[in-house]
């Protein structure tokens, strides 16, 4: 099977690693086949976007979801390498308010499935990084929030080692998951 696929301790979050194919000359992946997809992780559905960022490092986008219209990602590395983090903000989970987070890079070629439900963000370490991610809805900005990178009950563990990361102006204004509104 070209993907290999394992679980992590959020539901549905799940890390994909596909088969490379090297030589002298470089590599060869499928970064993305929906029947291959389907057949390792049991999840059948459409993306309807491609999103593609570049970012310096020190630069910390998210954590970022969609309470109406949430998207389901596909993310990965293209250069580069970063921490990449999901959070389980789905009430009714067993790990609602928990976190996972991995290094995805260039180099290791992971990928990373966050259903719909999690806020997700990511934290460069290299000197830049280019992060590509499919998405199962499309972006509504009214629907967008943002929380806390650093919300204290969250604890996530981002490798900043002293470094105050460089934030967007949503994202430095952002809230704890406990004050996230909701619109069941």
């Amino acid at each position: 099977m070209p993907i290999t696929v394992t679980a992590t301790a959020l539901e549905g979050v799940l890390v994909l690693e596909p088969k490379v194919f090297g030589d002298s000359r470089g590599f060869f992946l499928e970064s993305y086949n929906a029947r291959e997809f389907e057949a390792a992780t049991g999840i059948s559905t459409p993306f309807v976007q491609d999103n593609h960022s570049r970012s310096a490092k020190g630069v910390l986008r998210g954590l970022h979801l969609q309470l109406r219209h949430p998207q389901g990602k596909l993310v990965r590395v293209t250069s580069g390498e970063v921490f990449d983090v999901a959070v389980d903000t789905r009430r009714d989970s067993p790990t609602y308010g928990k976190w996972i987070g991995l290094h995805l890079s260039a180099e290791n070629k992971k990928q990373l499935w966050i259903p719909p439900g999690l806020a997700h963000g990511f934290l460069v370490l290299s000197e830049s990084a280019e992060f590509l991610y499919k998405t199962t809805d499309y972006w509504y900005p009214e629907f967008e929030r943002s929380i806390a990178w650093n919300d204290p009950a969250l604890g996530i563990e981002w490798p900043l080692h002293g470094l105050a990361p460089s934030l967007a102006a949503k994202d430095q204004a952002a809230a704890p998951l406990a004050q996230l509104e909701r619109l069941d």
